[in-house]
């Protein structure tokens, strides 16, 4: 099997391109796949992080406003379409998948005008603008939530199948789960919030766990927090300004970045996250309750149509960004955790909108639109 994936920009656009060209190697290892990025993004880290090739192309996301730098970025976007065009010819596929962002939009549109089967999937509940450009031209598209698909127009045929995420449920041993607390540094007395960011981590929620820190108001619970790498530093400096030593704080365990997130996830009582559409699929899919800062100003308000899939069935709650301080995380956290009883059924309800076996689901789609063509 030959196949092409166009993955640009962010993880959660890259990385469930890795996980289906890893799953395509799993199944066929004499597969050939390359992927088409953009010389700007993290593909250029990721892709070949992962063992693919990586060819590049010009690529922007349009605004409708009228300008001249909106011109000459769709100028370049339409010699894109030239290049993909180009590498799709002398790569011959005989599939091309895109997993989102503006450079399907080339290379989707390419692929389709030369005869090549092409699969989209879209891994946020609010589908993005290559998406709903592309749906009458895309053979398959996939959903991440079922809360997609009637807003996914026009589209040949529209398939749930989910996100493919690394981090999935396990059931430890009490001895087990007793290490991996120990080794965060806390203790089973309390229960565990488990607060991130991202891979970058989030100033708002960052400054809103600080204000935690400063009024001691955490004596309920433990936090684990994951800064991000790039703010660590200065959240460091900021509580040695206020005679705070950042490595001895009650109640709390402070991290530039989680490497055994799987092993933090699953022991942690409720989460505190941003609301990108992977972040969702690891929470349903590991079943805990959770406390969602939506994104602001992103494309459609798509972060914060991902957190309405947990809300709508208490799941979890949202907090707007513009609203988030340190009083009103506080009190959340401990509305929840007051209640063992609802915590366990929040954790349950958000089992039910979790998915399993997306690769192989995703797999099959490639394999039935390949021989369909054949």
């Amino acid at each position: 099997m030959k196949v092409i994936i166009a993955a640009a920009g962010t993880g959660g656009h890259i990385n469930p391109g890795i996980a289906i060209a890893n799953k395509i190697k799993q199944e066929e290892k004499d597969s050939k796949i390359i992927f088409i990025g953009t010389t700007r993004g993290l593909e250029n880290d990721l892709v070949p992080r992962a063992g693919y090739d990586l060819k590049t192309i010009e690529a922007y996301g349009l605004s409708k406003k009228i300008s001249i730098d909106n011109l000459k970025k769709m100028i370049k976007t339409f010699k894109g379409y030239g290049e993909a065009k180009k590498i799709i010819q002398e790569f011959k596929p005989d599939i091309v998948i895109g997993t989102g962002g503006y450079i399907c939009g080339a290379t989707i549109s390419a692929a389709h005008n030369l005869g090549i089967p092409t699969l989209l999937h879209e891994s946020n509940a609010f589908p993005g603008k290559a998406v709903k450009m592309l749906a009458k031209k895309t053979d398959v598209i996939l959903a991440s939530f079922k809360d997609a698909i009637p807003r996914i127009k026009n589209a040949k045929k529209v398939i749930y199948t989910g996100t493919p995420v690394k981090i999935k449920r396990q059931e430890y041993g009490i001895n087990k789960k007793l290490e991996i607390i120990k080794n965060m540094g806390l203790n089973e007395t309390k229960p565990i919030v488990l607060v991130f960011g991202g891979s970058q981590g989030a100033k708002r929620i960052n400054d809103a766990i600080i204000e935690i820190i400063k009024e001691k108001t955490n004596k309920n619970y433990q936090i684990m927090w994951a800064t991000g790498p790039k703010q660590y530093d200065i959240i460091k400096e900021e509580l040695d300004n206020n005679n705070i030593n950042i490595n001895h704080i009650e109640n709390m365990k402070i991290v530039p970045y989680i490497y055994n997130m799987e092993e933090i996830m699953n022991v942690a009582d409720v989460i505190v996250a941003r609301s990108g559409a992977m972040t969702i699929t690891e929470i349903a899919n590991i079943g805990k309750p959770a406390i969602l800062i939506p994104l602001p100003n992103v494309s459609h308000d798509h972060q914060l149509y991902n957190a309405k899939v947990l809300e709508k069935i208490d799941a979890a709650k949202i907090i707007l960004d513009n609203t988030l301080n340190g009083k009103i995380l506080n009190e959340t956290i401990e509305e929840i955790i007051k209640d063992t009883a609802k915590m366990k059924k929040m954790g349950e309800q958000a089992l039910t909108v979790g998915t399993s076996d997306v690769e192989e689901k995703i797999y099959t789609e490639v394999k039935k639109l390949i021989k369909k063509k054949i």
